[in-house]
């Protein structure tokens, strides 16, 4: 059982590591390693709903067809985050609970209405909370796990049939920098219409985002150049990004504007 406030949670540590060798975080009294848990691993799908252990690393996200047949957009950022060692130990429940605007497989998972399973037994009972990503996520590096709650897994419906999704991602290295912004978009076509549609955003708020308007925009409608630019057009009024050391707000909008559309034109030709 996790104690309170007492408890630092070690998985692949890296993110944890060099946080806390920069200051930024501090260990708590305990540090404790659950690598070795065996009912926070798999990858399985049951009932229409893909259930991926925290512990699961993004080698083994890479590695899995189920992931990379149902779950296209996930694997699609598993291919750009960071170097293949760091692939090796970093684990999707770490990537979760640093809960950084730029994370890679956050942007994702949100486009696919992803929920987190938290655990925990303050009273010697196991309890279990399912949380969707959106409300899981409160700021930068902040979550709503509680101090005695661990992340279990990532539970993620599978999309309907003949869903597709494109995943991109700017900055100066792709594979290796931290975001300058990232975009994961997907929809069902129906004929020359859109269906289901999804658009999500990162590193241009404090969380990564859904675009509720930009999809609006598009679903029930032929994507033709017009419907196309009115998307965009929303999608820039629901971000809100800052200026820091990878880009400034303006160049950030201006990616957004250029790529959503390269991206959702994509999608509309797969």
């Amino acid at each position: 059982m996790l104690r309170a406030g007492d408890v630092t949670v070690l998985a692949g540590g890296t993110d944890l590591m060099p946080q806390t060798q920069a200051g930024r975080l501090r260990f708590r009294p305990v540090l404790m390693n659950v690598r070795r848990v065996p009912e926070l691993k798999g990858i399985a799908e049951d009932n229409g709903v893909v259930r991926i252990g925290a512990l699961v690393t993004i080698t083994e996200l890479l590695d899995s067809a189920l992931v990379r047949e149902r779950l296209n957009l996930l694997w699609q950022a598993c291919d750009h985050f960071a170097s293949d060692q760091i692939r090796n130990a970093a684990t999707i429940g770490g990537n979760l609970c640093n809960a950084s605007p730029a994370g890679d497989t956050l942007v994702p998972l949100l486009a696919l209405e992803a929920r987190v399973v938290l655990a925990a037994k303050p009273n010697g009972t196991l309890q279990i909370r399912r949380v969707p990503l959106a409300q899981f996520l409160l700021g930068p590096g902040r979550s709503c796990r509680g101090l005695t709650e661990l992340l279990a897994a990532v539970e993620v419906p599978l999309p309907g049939a003949g869903f597709v999704g494109e995943f991109y991602k700017h900055g100066t290295r792709p594979g290796l920098d931290i975001s300058t912004i990232s975009i994961a978009a997907g929809a069902r076509r129906d004929g020359a219409v859109l269906r289901d549609v999804r658009i999500a955003f990162g590193a241009v708020a404090p969380t990564v985002i859904r675009a509720p308007r930009a999809e609006a925009a598009l679903e029930g409608h032929r994507a033709d150049a017009a419907t196309l630019e009115a998307a965009v057009q929303a999608a820039l009024a629901e971000i809100h990004p800052i200026s820091d050391v990878r880009a400034s707000d303006w160049y950030r909008r201006e990616l957004i504007h250029n790529m959503l559309k390269r991206v959702l034109t994509h999608v509309c030709k797969l």
